[in-house]
């Protein structure tokens, strides 16, 4: 099994609210539709400046 890592974060009430919102829209927990936007952040990033090697991503 793939080890895990746990993230927090702190957001103001309003943007817990819309984020909630938006995952649920989307058919997914807000803990599912962060991972979307995180994993979409970095394709981003890879496609404009290559993969990032597994030792820098640590």
């Amino acid at each position: 099994m793939e080890k895990t890592n746990h993230l927090s974060i702190r957001t103001d009430k309003a943007l817990h609210d819309k984020i909630q919102y938006v995952a649920a829209y989307e058919g997914r927990s807000m803990s599912g539709q962060i991972l979307y936007l995180i994993q979409s952040c970095i394709r981003e990033f890879e496609k404009e400046h290559g993969p990032i090697p597994p030792e820098d991503g640590k």
